[in-house]
């Protein structure tokens, strides 16, 4: 059997340090907001979706170039990481009593691990852009959401807040 060459453990550089960094820090900004309003998938899981796509990218990124690649196609990374979300996404997702629970949750997955691929690929204008949209969309509308049902309370039963809960 023919496998490539072995990288050196001591050729580990501050670029993959930095990516696989960054992706752990993103990973756990995008899993606090789920932390903390005690849904499934917080912290850790976040955290670790996130560095896990990073990793698949930053070594396949590095086996397309070191192996020249004639035969590799790198964009498969965005195929193989749409599945495993999908694993994590369907285990998530609830139908409970007429109600749809962990629909956010799931994309917030759903999105840090595309961040996470972002971050492997050096992607850092993408990565800050994504941070901050999502953390937007899931932190802040979250308090809008909550003023919203104060101010509507006819609204509650209908509204995509209660199919979160």
């Amino acid at each position: 059997m023919e496998l490539n060459p072995a990288v050196p453990l001591h050729t580990i550089d501050s670029e993959v340090l930095l990516r696989l960094a960054a992706a752990a820090i993103v990973g756990l900004l995008l899993g606090l907001d789920r932390e903390w309003h005690g849904h499934p998938a917080g912290l850790r899981t976040h955290g670790l979706v996130c560095v896990a796509s990073a990793t698949m990218t930053t070594s396949i990124i590095g086996l397309y170039l070191q192996l020249d690649g004639p035969r590799m196609d790198p964009l498969r990374i965005f195929e193989a990481t749409g599945a495993f979300v999908g694993f994590i996404g369907a285990g998530l997702i609830v139908f409970s009593r007429g109600r749809l629970r962990n629909l956010t949750t799931a994309a917030n997955i759903w999105l840090t691990a595309i961040i996470g691929i972002a971050c492997g690929a050096g992607q850092w204008p993408l990565v800050v852009i994504g941070l901050v949209v999502s953390l937007v969309m899931v932190t802040m509308l979250h308090f809008v959401e909550k003023r919203w049902n104060r101010i509507h309370p006819a609204d509650r039963e209908t509204g995509p807040e209660e199919r979160e809960r």
